[in-house]
């Protein structure tokens, strides 16, 4: 995808195979010291660059778009951005991604395909879909000093661009589309465009982003900043039903799980899951609706779409909503010990391993043909189990272990105390002491209320 001497390799330590033939760094300066730059400067990542991108087109696009997603996009605006929310019959997130309109029936989708694409086939409506996924490049820039690095980049004031806004501007004379959104609750935006543009646009966003002392965010240190910012994402915090959703709408022409099966390429998250943590193979438990994780507000009644009945139901009593977990220092300190008791004693599984839990199963080849590993555990209160942890992650800014929790909302309190069990059933287990903490954990001002024009602009090429 990049050449040897492209500038997205300078400064790698380790790589990734992030898809098949595209490899991105892995770390840089270590995953640490690159998560913490968005709360001083920024950071400027790669890690969606695989992102699977799916234009629609036609008159019907609109009808179509409202035809299987929770939303509603009949007044979604040309610079406008919508979360988009699929569901299956049972109203579980079937994936989630975000629209944005880049013509006049023309709407570029992120993160919505494979089952968009299935649903455009057997929709019967006039509307086409094109996977373009490989064609366009997607670099991130996050953090304190994110706009005054694009400014300095492409020499424009880009102060104009609101929150879940977007357009088109010029970096070096060559047309690129800048996307203000982010899911780690800080300033942060995206930019698009070309993939023949790639590594000279990198190239000028590089130079700009080390003179303001930004950092190469690497694949490592990316996933770290859903569980603190609050965005429950798909493929970190839970798996998808797209293989367990054939009814209604996706039992048309043999159903959504035989499309997927003849695409094993682009049903990858989801086929040869690996399931870890107390919750075991319980997949009902970990699939999730768009109430437990906070976003029921995105739900419209007023059209048709796949899981609204059961929607309907869901919203008149919530079962679970969304919580920040904080866990209890000396717990985890007791579940580390248990590596260092002798070879007597059989060990719980490692809680330092990694930073965070999101993992995959990787092939010969090296890329995760053979299934990615989802991790779920147990919270439990009053002796019973209440709902689920995930998405642990070790807070470097805050010194903190903290996960997700899609729990009862009785249990939701800020400060009420709960247990989590810690160990995949066939493994030793421990009690872990849990804290609902703020949701979300991150305490900065966040980007969705974040005035930009409070941030100044870059003085060298404007005089105002």
């Amino acid at each position: 995808m990049y050449s040897p001497n492209s500038p997205v390799y300078e400064g790698a330590t380790l790589l990734f195979p992030l898809g098949p033939g595209l490899i991105v760094p892995f770390e840089y300066t270590g995953y640490k010291e690159e998560i913490l730059a968005s709360k001083t400067t920024a950071w400027i990542g790669l890690s969606l660059m695989n992102s699977p991108v799916y234009d629609l087109k036609g008159p019907d696009a609109v009808n179509f778009l409202n035809s299987v997603c929770v939303n509603d996009f009949t007044n979604l605006g040309e610079k406008g951005i919508r979360h988009a929310v699929i569901c299956n019959e049972k109203g579980q997130i079937l994936t989630d991604g975000v629209v944005i309109k880049i013509a006049e029936d023309t709407f570029r989708t992120y993160w919505l395909n494979p089952p968009i694409d299935y649903l455009v086939k057997t929709s019967g409506m006039d509307v086409e879909g094109e996977d373009i996924t490989g064609r366009e490049y997607f670099i991130q820039i996050v953090g304190e000093k994110s706009l005054e690095i694009l400014e300095k980049a492409c020499e424009c004031d880009l102060h104009d661009i609101k929150f879940a806004t977007h357009r088109m501007t010029k970096i070096n004379g060559k047309d690129m589309r800048v996307i203000r959104l982010g899911m780690t609750g800080n300033l942060a935006y995206e930019v698009h465009d070309p993939m023949e543009d790639f590594e000279e646009v990198y190239q000028r966003i590089w130079e700009s982003g080390r003179s303001f002392g930004a950092k190469k965010l690497g694949f490592h240190a990316y996933c770290l900043s859903h569980t603190e910012g609050g965005f429950p994402n798909i493929h970190i915090h839970y798996p998808l039903p797209w293989f367990e959703s054939d009814e209604g709408r996706y039992a048309v022409d043999g159903g959504l799980s035989v499309y997927l099966k003849d695409r094993p390429d682009i049903a990858i998250y989801n086929i040869n899951r690996r399931l870890r943590g107390s919750v075991g193979d319980d997949l009902d438990v970990r699939f999730v609706t768009p109430y437990d994780v906070g976003w029921g507000h995105l739900v419209k009644f007023n059209h048709e779409f796949p899981g609204r009945k059961a929607l309907e139901k869901i919203a008149q009593n919530p079962p679970r909503t969304v919580v920040t977990l904080e866990w209890n220092a000396e717990d985890i300190a007791a579940v580390y010990a248990t590596q260092f008791r002798g070879r007597e004693v059989e060990p719980c599984e490692r809680i330092d391993a990694e930073p965070l839990d999101i993992a995959y199963q990787e092939n010969i080849a090296g890329w995760p043909d053979e299934g990615f590993i989802y991790r779920a555990d147990k919270v439990m209160a009053d002796g019973k189990m209440v709902g689920i942890s995930t998405g642990r992650i070790c807070s470097y800014y805050y010194n903190r272990m903290i996960s997700l929790g899609f729990i009862n909302p009785r249990y939701a309190e800020v400060g009420k105390e709960l247990t989590l069990i810690w160990g995949t059933p066939g493994t030793p287990q421990k009690e872990i002491r849990v804290k609902v903490a703020r949701y979300p954990y991150i305490d900065l001002i966040r980007n969705e209320h974040r005035d930009v024009e409070t941030i100044p602009r870059y003085r060298k090429y404007f005089l105002f």
